[in-house]
């Protein structure tokens, strides 16, 4: 189905209090709940779930199997690789009475590789890049890369992704070529 320039597969269900604006794509079996803002020509892969009031910037991507969870704000550029999963509760359990929502922000640039898991109450910097599978338990510095189970800095990258071959038990020394 095409609204101006908005496309929703005939599959998807987009709630009819979803902020969707120009040139979104929500493709096919993905849930977009009340509330959720969905930026210029951002892309909702296959088969994701967009809970109510989450926010998502300009022209991201969100590839096929995304759990995005009440708490979460998505930036501006931001990547989500397939079956990526942020957690919106600290202490999970089938009867909690008393649960609080943790936000969760992730930062404009921001990359997320496949099969990733972001727990909640962290900010994920400035285009920083998270590896497939990495479990992120804590704050991400802006243009980290991260990986690994807790996920532990590596190197840096700069706006492009391209490592920078950083000594990463002191700051990055190559602060004039993060923005290329």
């Amino acid at each position: 189905m095409l609204n101006g320039t908005i496309y929703i597969h005939t599959t998807a269900e987009v709630s009819e209090d979803a902020n969707l604006s120009d040139g979104v794509k929500v493709w096919n079996w993905s849930k977009v709940r009340e509330g959720a803002q969905l930026g210029t020509d951002s892309i909702v892969g296959q088969c994701c779930y967009i809970d109510f009031d989450i926010t998502i910037g300009d022209h991201c991507k969100i590839q096929n199997g995304v759990s995005l969870y009440h708490g979460l704000t998505v930036g501006n550029d931001v990547f989500i690789g397939p079956n990526a999963t942020f957690t919106n509760d600290l202490v999970p359990r089938a009867h909690n009475t008393d649960w609080k929502v943790t936000s969760t922000i992730v930062s404009d640039g921001a990359s997320i590789g496949a099969n990733a898991t972001i727990v909640c109450g962290v900010t994920l910097g400035k285009n920083c890049m998270v590896a497939a599978g990495a479990i992120v338990t804590k704050d991400v510095p802006d243009n980290a890369l991260v990986m690994g189970s807790p996920a532990k800095i590596i190197d840096y990258v700069n706006k492009s992704g391209e490592r920078l071959h950083c000594d990463v038990t002191s700051p990055c020394p190559h602060q004039d070529i993060l923005e290329k």
